[in-house]
């Protein structure tokens, strides 16, 4: 007799995914197929998992319940190397540990509401190593995810994520899709990890997440009172920004220049 599965975690943010059509579209939008490496952060009771295994020939899984993920490799009838299941805490894990793989990993998931923005900024930092994200999110992070300039949803989120990657909204997924049903709506982004030109690169990684993250931090003040412990209006005017502006009215290439103005040493960072 199959062991019963744990009940759902509050404390771990879980709604395990169930409706067969949205599990369909899903691995339409990430195309597994064999010679891919595929990592899936949050397998859950593996509804995904299955499909992505079947498909790929292989899979990495990362999955911080340890009842789940003891219970994952009889579920699907799958052991290593087919199924590598890592019990960890996301936030924690490293693509670096797994073995390199020079096209990049395709990474998958269901991510925890409670934990979405800090997880897709840990990912961030190893987009070179990422072919390919596809993920379901809480509507509202989707949103500011995608978020153009002037919109009430751009903020540090829309520029770190859209400076690193391409992204694509695909489509939104109800709350009946999920045990239990959350209480909000969820969408699926693909996030596709840019190869920068030397014009669109910001010449200092640091430098530029210190830059968006101070800027955003009083949205309603100007760049010229935003930055007054960073640049001054003259240096903000020299990389060809408003220093009137708010942070929401600048673009991701308008970051990127202020950016490198100041690990050109034109600006004083604090």
């Amino acid at each position: 007799m199959a062991a019963p599965l744990p009940p759902p975690r509050k404390r771990y943010g879980q709604h395990f995914l169930h409706d067969p059509a949205i599990i369909a579209r899903i691995l339409e939008a990430i195309d597994p197929r064999p010679g891919r490496r595929l990592v899936e952060i949050g397998p859950g009771r593996g509804a995904l998992t299955a499909p992505l295994l079947n498909a790929a020939g292989e899979l990495d899984v990362v999955e911080i319940d340890r009842d789940l993920a003891t219970l994952l490799p009889a579920r699907l009838g799958a052991t290593p190397p087919r199924l590598r299941v890592h019990c960890r805490d996301a936030l924690d894990f490293w693509l670096e540990e797994l073995a390199p793989v020079p096209s990049g990993y395709d990474v998958v998931g269901n991510l925890p509401y409670n934990i979405s923005t800090p997880l897709i900024f840990h990912l961030l930092q190893q987009a070179s190593l990422i072919r390919t994200m596809v993920f379901m999110l809480q509507k509202e992070v989707a949103d500011r995810i995608c978020a153009p300039p002037g919109n009430k949803q751009y903020g540090r989120l829309s520029v770190m994520v859209q400076y690193h990657c391409l992204v694509e909204r695909l489509f939104s997924i109800g709350p009946g899709a999920f045990t239990p049903p959350p209480k909000v709506e969820s969408t699926v982004i693909r996030m596709t990890p840019r190869q920068h030109s030397a014009g669109e690169r910001a010449q200092d990684g640091k430098a530029f997440s210190i830059l968006v993250a101070r800027a955003f931090s009083t949205r309603r003040k100007t760049l010229r009172n935003a930055l007054r412990d960073f640049c001054n209006a003259e240096q903000i005017i020299g990389a060809g920004v408003d220093p009137g502006a708010r942070a929401e009215r600048l673009s991701v290439a308008d970051f990127v220049r202020l950016s490198n103005t100041i690990a050109a040493g034109r600006c004083r960072v604090m």
